[in-house]
């Protein structure tokens, strides 16, 4: 990582993000007005997530749950009952994910970046060598959120999610935080958009992670 890229990658945020905030202002008009005709309470999903150097904030999505819909998970899976029929399409096409916009130009998020955890599974998850992700602003997007995208969400229950595919998700987490630079984030927005359009026409099968392959193969 060199000195200039915490700047460049903070004033891309800022650039990226206005740019975007102004272009999904009138789809999240839209998109509130749906989620309220079809599931009683708020638009917006408020959580406590850890940031960087393990600072909490607060991490706002749309809406995709039922309102009281159980304990908190570590991940979402395939037709999780939880999730109402329009909450279910703006999760398949990261619609629920824009509004942290919001997140990055507060300075809290990044495009690119691990994903936030809440406070309880990140005190599980990022012990060891994990806990250097946290050294990292949380993002948008990442190898290992592009990873769970098209692989975790197919686990059928969170204990096999948890002792089969976890592992491998922090494994590729940390492979960005240790290997960031302003080209690899370029990469990875372009992997993201690339990612979300296919499944958004029906694409289902993916290669894991070129990043998987390389930390498989370190350790091997």
């Amino acid at each position: 990582m060199t000195r200039a890229y915490p700047v460049c990658k903070r004033a891309f945020d800022i650039v990226a993000a206005s740019l975007a905030t102004v272009v999904f202002l009138i789809p999240w008009l839209l998109i509130a007005l749906v989620i309220k005709l079809q599931s009683p309470g708020p638009v917006i999903y408020k959580a406590t997530r850890i940031g960087k150097d393990g600072r909490p904030f607060t991490l706002l999505k749309f809406r995709t749950m039922r309102v009281d819909s159980g304990r908190i998970r570590l991940t979402t899976l395939r037709n999780d009952p939880r999730v109402f029929p329009f909450g279910a399409f703006l999760r398949k096409t990261k619609l629920d994910e824009t509004p942290q916009l919001l997140n990055i130009l507060a300075g809290h998020m990044s495009v690119v970046g691990p994903r936030p955890e809440d406070q309880i599974n990140s005190g599980k998850l990022y012990v060891g060598p994990f806990a250097r992700i946290l050294s990292a602003k949380p993002g948008l997007s990442s190898p290992a959120s592009l990873y769970d995208y098209t692989h975790g969400e197919t686990y059928p229950s969170e204990e096999l999610y948890l002792r089969d595919f976890e592992p491998k998700k922090l494994a590729v987490e940390l492979y960005y935080v240790d290997h960031q630079s302003f080209l690899y984030d370029l990469q990875i927005i372009f992997r993201t958009i690339a990612t979300i359009t296919l499944i958004a026409f029906g694409k289902r099968s993916f290669d894991p992670p070129r990043e998987l392959a390389l930390v498989e193969g370190t350790n091997a």
